[in-house]
């Protein structure tokens, strides 16, 4: 595949290694993410994805390799970077006791994000979320579906130029999936990059630019879902099909009926 000039990277992994302890988790990814781009991070659980994503976060520190955000090598500056990144894990760990707006606006005070600007978006993404008439109530008491919004509300409240999402829309209701996943569109039309994981490929074949296939801590492929049914050999197929054949899964249907006996 062609390289992507530095000035055209959002987002540069080189060589990203790490390990927990015998467990090699990541070997030595090379991936980029281009400037108003949604790279979908695609894998079976335990291929390596959450760990990227927090290598690339500097939640985690790599064994080797860098990090490169608009060419700048994260270690450099890490707290001005990460003022450019907005972040949902997989499984977002919020303070309870506080209400859904006092833990946004804790959010977007450590961003920096003046009280003024803060109140008009937080205000457009409550409406959107349908969230509004339920911000000051504790987030003790919101569904799972409720925490994720706020979640996502509080990624997005500093207007970050990178987005890193990790099966961000996990216990959405279908019209706030609908409404992020075309949000998502809208953010990339205008310049903001997506590195974006999901389990549900479906969602990735429809949203993502480029797909890159992780398994067992490698990418095993990286292009468009044309590409990769191409080099899957599978022309016509739906990326379901592709994933399935290149990790080594796509023989579930002799699995199956051993369950069913």
């Amino acid at each position: 595949m062609e390289a992507i000039p530095d000035q055209q990277a959002a987002l540069r992994l080189v060589s990203l290694y790490k390990s927990y302890g015998d467990i090699k988790a990541v070997k030595g990814i090379n991936l980029t993410l281009k400037r108003g781009e949604i790279l979908g991070l695609l894998g079976p659980n335990g291929s390596g994805k959450s760990t990227t994503m927090k290598m690339v976060l500097g939640i985690l520190k790599p064994d080797a390799g860098e990090v490169f955000v608009y060419g700048q090598n994260e270690t450099a500056a890490p707290v001005e970077l990460k003022k450019r990144l907005g972040y949902v894990p997989e499984t977002p760990q919020l303070y309870e006791f506080l209400t859904g707006i006092e833990y946004i606006d804790f959010v977007a005070e450590m961003y920096g994000v003046a009280p003024a600007e803060r109140k008009e978006r937080v205000s457009h993404f409550l409406e959107g979320m349908q969230l509004a008439g339920h911000e000051n109530e504790m987030i003790s008491g919101y569904s799972q579906g409720m925490k994720q919004k706020i979640a996502l509300i509080s990624a997005l409240v500093h207007k970050p130029e990178i987005l890193v999402l990790d099966e961000a829309l996990n216990g959405l209701d279908p019209r706030s999936a609908r409404l992020v996943k075309d949000l998502l569109r809208e953010l990339a039309s205008e310049g903001v990059s997506i590195l974006f994981s999901t389990h549900v490929l479906e969602i990735a074949q429809a949203l993502c630019d480029r797909v890159a296939i992780m398994y067992q801590g490698t990418i095993m492929a990286e292009g468009t879902v044309a590409e990769l049914r191409q080099t899957a050999g599978l022309p016509g197929s739906s990326l379901e099909e592709v994933f399935l054949k290149m990790t080594g899964t796509d023989d579930i249907g002799e699995v199956v009926k051993a369950l069913s006996r």
